[in-house]
């Protein structure tokens, strides 16, 4: 699973005009996945599916 930082990176996930991140393909904004477990969350995007980890 790819990191936000580097998706963004590589194009693969924008930025809107709110700073929030959006799928590049579907233009859609990010779900967020909390674990209270583990160190990481996991964003989604709600229409292709596609998963990026963000460490906090």
């Amino acid at each position: 699973m790819k990191s936000v930082r580097k998706a963004l990176r590589e194009g693969e996930l924008t930025k809107d005009t709110y700073e929030r991140v959006v799928c590049a393909e579907c233009e859609k904004p990010l779900k967020t996945e909390n674990d209270p477990d583990t160190i990481s969350t996991i964003r989604r995007c709600p229409d292709c599916g596609a998963e990026w980890e963000e460490i906090r």
